[in-house]
């Protein structure tokens, strides 16, 4: 998702990396932006310990990459997405890659990354699309009709809250990337490495040794012609500014989705 910063024409003051996790963006974005302020959000503590350690680390690379993390260019701190505590206007470039799926009420994001966000500023995510995991949705399926993954947002959804947030003019795209194991083990255990399963009607009850077995004969059935098992992870990509004034801008508004070439 970089790449798609060499087409902003802002220079930033302040960025915010919204779900930094261990830190790997907010390197990547001081590096870009070397003169501004940084600032590494994430909801979870262990996350932001392991991106306060990079500046800590021992070998003369790490060194190099850790002085990124300067106390007075960089801060971390743990907030809900939905209430940052950020002064209102005070962010430049709002960053988030791959964290917004795992919060139960994005609306509510988008509204709150609007608050904070300066007039003229720029706002680019990425998050799980509705067809990730597809597979493993289809398998559970036979057992029950509970949900057992998230029920990632459809594109067009995630646009149309932009644009309900204040947002006048998204920019839409999305990417599908299909995954592939030689067995099912291995599958379901990357879904359940990639973490953050936020579920609100979770299954009551671990499922028997019939139903896993079912499950795993499902994803077994699924395999490709050359003998592999696929697992889909969508990605969508967002980006939008906050203009100085709306006026006129509402009746105006629209999402525009772009194909990927």
């Amino acid at each position: 998702m970089q790449e798609r910063l060499d087409v902003l024409r802002i220079v930033p003051q302040v960025v915010l990396d919204a779900g930094c996790g261990e830190g790997d963006d907010l390197l990547a974005l001081q590096q870009r932006y070397a003169k501004a302020r940084m600032i590494g959000l994430d909801v979870s503590a262990a996350m932001l310990a392991l991106a306060k350690a990079l500046a800590a680390v021992k070998s003369p690379w790490q060194r190099w990459i850790g002085q990124f993390f300067r106390k007075d260019r960089t801060s971390l701190f743990q907030a809900d997405f939905a209430a940052t505590s950020l002064p209102n206007d005070s962010v430049d470039l709002l960053w988030s890659n791959l964290a917004l799926q795992w919060h139960p009420q994005p609306f509510s994001v988008f509204q709150e990354w609007y608050r904070i966000m300066r007039p003229e500023g720029a706002l680019m995510f990425s998050c799980f699309g509705i067809d990730t995991f597809k597979e493993l949705r289809d398998a559970f399926a036979l057992i029950d009709d509970a949900p057992h993954t998230l029920a990632f947002a459809d594109m067009h959804d995630v646009g149309d809250q932009l644009l309900a947030a204040g947002f006048p003019s998204p920019v839409m795209d999305r990417e599908t990337i299909t995954l592939t194991y030689e067995n099912a083990k291995d599958l379901v255990a990357d879904v359940r490495a990639f973490g953050g399963n936020p579920l609100i009607q979770r299954r009551r009850g671990l499922l028997s040794r019939a139903q896993g077995a079912r499950v795993m004969q499902a994803l077994e059935t699924m395999r490709d012609p050359n003998g592999f098992m696929p697992l889909t992870v969508e990605v969508v990509y967002g980006h939008a500014f906050k203009f100085a004034s709306t006026r006129g801008v509402k009746d105006e508004a629209v999402v525009r989705f772009v194909k990927r070439g």
